[in-house]
């Protein structure tokens, strides 16, 4: 269901978001990088490989945006336009996720999130 707060915190995601993309810009870094590294922190879901719970601790160290702080302004102190891409790619897609719903995760399972839980899979027709 959407209510004017889930509109409001979308809204908010979004302006995080082009946040990212305005920082990307600053760096020295051909355009299409962003596109092509903006999905990469999903590779913490193969936590879930493991357990819900190992799964929801790797999926909430890779989307916290304080991480993608951390390591874009280690970039900044030492100089280091990867590390600073890095952090850049990690608050941008922590954000693009949240847009669409997919929030910090619980151990209950993937669905669980602080955004609340996400829909079912819809079943397709045989």
């Amino acid at each position: 269901m959407t209510t004017p707060m889930n509109i409001t915190l979308k809204i908010e995601e979004l302006a995080l978001f082009a946040c990212s993309i305005v920082v990307f810009s600053t760096l020295p870094f051909a355009w299409w990088w962003f596109p092509a590294l903006l999905l990469l922190p999903d590779v913490f879901m193969l936590g879930y490989l493991v357990n819900p719970r190992v799964g929801a601790f790797c999926y909430n160290l890779g989307h916290h945006r304080a991480l993608g702080l951390a390591v874009y302004g280690a970039g900044f102190w030492a100089g280091n336009a990867v590390l600073m891409l890095v952090g850049v790619i990690l608050f941008g897609h922590a954000a693009f996720d949240r847009i669409w719903g997919y929030g910090l995760k619980y151990a209950r399972g993937f669905r669980h999130t602080h955004l609340g839980v996400l829909p079912e899979p819809k079943a397709k027709a045989a």
